[in-house]
């Protein structure tokens, strides 16, 4: 299956939160992982703005960018392309919805045409909401 990793996963991974683990596992076993290039911009700009903020140490934060570099060049990442934002620009089922949790899920709808089966991996309750009005499966099956 592949595995569609949004943000909101990545960060509870890379940060060790509540379901880190059980995301990492998946992502690890699945056959093939993609994102959009938000993907990394968000996570990247979190860990930045946690060192910022003193949340993280630097040396932590070094960390847990090297751990997401060493991930992402075994990713499939989607550009956020004419065709995406367009998508991103229309209606979702379930709005209001942000800007960037709106770019993920075109990012997804676009990516469902030709890869097919695709599991949105999302911590993000709009992002989640979304998805199963779209028929999309979801891991983590619950969030915390």
């Amino acid at each position: 299956m592949t595995a569609y990793v949004e943000s909101s996963a990545v960060l509870r991974w890379l940060l060790a939160e509540q379901q880190g683990e059980e995301i990492r596992a998946f992502l690890a076993g699945a056959s093939k992982v993609v994102c959009s290039r938000l993907t990394l911009i968000e996570t990247r700009r979190v860990v930045r703005r946690a060192e910022r903020d003193r949340r993280l140490m630097a040396t932590e934060a070094v960390a847990v960018l090297a751990t997401l570099s060493r991930a992402a060049v075994t990713w499939a990442v989607l550009e956020i392309s004419a065709e995406v934002a367009l998508r991103a620009e229309s209606g979702f089922p379930a709005e209001p919805i942000r800007t960037l949790d709106a770019i993920h899920l075109a990012s997804v709808l676009v990516l469902r045409q030709s890869l097919g089966d695709l599991v949105v991996v999302s911590t993000d309750d709009r992002v989640r909401t979304n998805a199963v009005h779209l028929g999309l499966p979801l891991l983590p099956a619950e969030t915390s």
